[in-house]
C-alpha cells in the first residue's frame, strides 16, 4: 500500500517544554480545505460532496508533488 504525503504538519507550534509539540493538520489536509470551496462552488454543475472532497485532496497531492519537485533541483 503506497504511503500518502501529507507534506508534514501545517501548524507545528510548542504548545509546553520544547519537546511537546502541537501536531495540528497536516500540510495535505490544509491544502485540501483551501481548495474545497473551488470544487463547490466554482463549478457551474454542484459536485456531490464526496467528488469535492476527492477532487480537493487530488489537488492537494499534485501541490505538494510539485512542492518536492521544486525542492529537489
Amino acid at each position: 500500500m503506497k504511503t500518502i504525503d501529507d507534506g508534514g504538519q501545517a501548524f507545528p507550534g510548542i504548545i509546553g517544554p520544547p519537546s511537546e509539540f502541537a501536531n495540528g493538520m497536516s500540510l495535505r489536509d490544509y491544502i485540501a480545505t483551501k481548495a474545497m470551496p473551488t470544487m463547490l462552488f466554482d463549478r457551474g454543475d454542484r459536485l456531490p460532496f464526496i467528488e469535492a472532497a476527492k477532487l480537493s485532496y487530488e489537488m492537494a497531492d499534485a501541490m505538494l508533488a510539485a512542492r518536492k519537485i521544486k525542492n529537489d533541483r
